[in-house]
């Protein structure tokens, strides 16, 4: 059907003008106008929560002493003074990073071990500009958590998230200090959860993101929308030492918990039960008839252990530990591990088609050094490998740290990183089994090492 008003409406104004009739027709214009902006209330934006969080985020600036020249004979005060050459200037290193108010009464800061390790002089500096000086509390290499005070009023501290209910595809935003710039903000996903055997610390369980870590932001904040800490930055993994999207963060967990030892005892003392653990592979899940089960498989358990004496036994699969779940070897081990010595856990154990609940007391790691006087190591000093690591697989041994020259160890062939696996065909998974094998001292001792990736079989006489 066809409109016919517009025809009718030509048909009128033309016989008007032919009336001699002055007809005047105006046309309304409609104005055309974009939609309406929307106010800045109603985008989506993090800075209401980033600035109510990022004075909790510090600048830490370290400096380390170290000698001006490298040439080891102007250590020598002998040739300084026969050649006249001028006491050397020590001179300092400067190097920066990151930190995390955790306590705003007691100026308590959290940052990476390695971005204070070696400091003669640390400084923290607040986002308002105020800088102070700090005291270092305590540090732990194992985990890569420091713990710093500062003496300051009128500080923000940030509220600490839990780190295991975190999943894979959360949004996170990562403060911190990259290049020394300043404070900068950057956002992402978790990428993975749990990740080890990157051989960057001895307990690894890192939160993996896509939020962009650089140089510079070791010690700074890992944050949820929300506002709230689950993991201090720590490490990246690229080839050129720039963000390529592979960021390490320790779980918030871990780091409170490393926390509390430092400020009970300014060093963390860790436990242990006396068991060899490994991951369930697929293979084992057939043999052992576990089908999808989770857990820590117990390999060994030491004669005389604290695991002995609870009753655990090989073969036993550990699935919790006080009802939070175990995921696998290394998350046993870390959390064994970063258990202060005495305290009571209760493990849930599947013992063939059994299911029972374990009531054990983690004991103090041993250090105290292996009687080797008069054996075919005397000279060396060794310590534990770490339980269920990925340093050489899973498998467990005593590693040597230091070889004396010209000990005997040094002359039997015995090289600082080695790991002692065996030792006459005996196992060997802790310092307390060596120091059983070699108590014999037998005449002939039979060395399984791994060195550089390889075995090695060192028969000492």
């Amino acid at each position: 059907m066809f409109d016919l008003a517009p025809r009718l409406r030509t048909i009128a104004v033309s016989a008007a003008i032919a009336a001699g009739a002055v007809l005047i027709t105006v046309t309304p214009v409609i104005a055309q106008t974009a939609a309406p902006v929307p106010s800045a209330a109603s985008l989506p934006s993090l800075a209401p929560m980033l600035d109510h969080i990022t004075p909790a985020v510090v600048n830490i600036a370290v400096v380390s002493r170290s000698p001006g020249g490298n040439n080891p004979l102007y250590s020598d005060p002998n040739f300084r003074h026969f050649f006249d050459v001028p006491e050397q200037q020590r001179r300092g290193r400067m190097s920066a990073g990151s930190g995390v108010i955790i306590d705003a009464a007691k100026g308590y800061v959290l940052t990476n071990h390695h971005v204070v390790d070696g400091g003669t002089e640390i400084s923290v500096t607040l986002k308002d500009g105020r800088q102070f000086p700090a005291k270092l509390i305590g540090s732990d290499k194992g985990t890569d958590i420091a713990l710093l005070q500062i003496d300051a009023k009128n500080l923000v501290a940030i509220q600490v998230g839990d780190s295991d209910a975190l999943k894979v595809g959360d949004y996170v935003v990562a403060i911190g200090n990259p290049f020394g710039l300043g404070q900068t903000v950057t956002s992402g996903i978790v990428s993975a959860l749990g990740r080890s055997g990157l051989n960057i610390e001895g307990y690894e369980d890192f939160i993996q993101t896509d939020a962009s870590i650089n140089p510079g932001n070791s010690g700074g904040a890992l944050v949820t929308l929300d506002g709230k800490l689950i993991g201090v930055n720590t490490a990246i993994l690229s080839p050129a030492g720039a963000n390529v999207g592979i960021g390490f963060a320790v779980p918030s967990n871990m780091a409170v918990t490393v926390m509390n030892q430092l400020i009970a005892h300014r060093e963390v003392r860790r436990g242990r039960l006396g068991i060899g653990i490994q991951n369930i592979t697929p293979d084992l899940a057939e043999a052992l008839r576990l089908g999808d089960l989770r857990g820590a498989l117990i390999a060994n358990v030491e004669p005389g252990s604290s695991a002995e004496q609870a009753g655990l036994k090989t073969g036993d699969v550990v699935t919790a530990i006080d009802g939070r779940p175990v995921h696998g070897a290394t998350d046993l081990r870390n959390r064994i591990g970063l258990t202060p010595a005495g305290s009571n856990v209760r493990l849930t154990v599947k013992r063939g088609d059994d299911e029972r609940v374990i009531a054990a007391t983690i004991a103090a790691e041993d250090h105290s050094p292996a009687d080797l006087s008069g054996t075919a190591l005397e000279g060396a000093t060794m310590r534990d490998a770490p339980k269920g690591g990925l340093r050489d697989g899973d498998v467990s041994g005593v590693v040597i740290e230091n070889v004396a020259p010209g000990s005997t160890a040094a002359r039997a062939g015995i090289r600082a990183g080695d790991l002692i696996v065996a030792i006459n065909r005996v196992p060997v998974a802790s310092i307390a089994d060596l120091r059983r094998t070699i108590a014999e001292k037998p005449a002939i001792v039979a060395l399984e090492l791994i060195r550089d990736g390889g075995r090695l079989l060192l028969v000492i006489r």
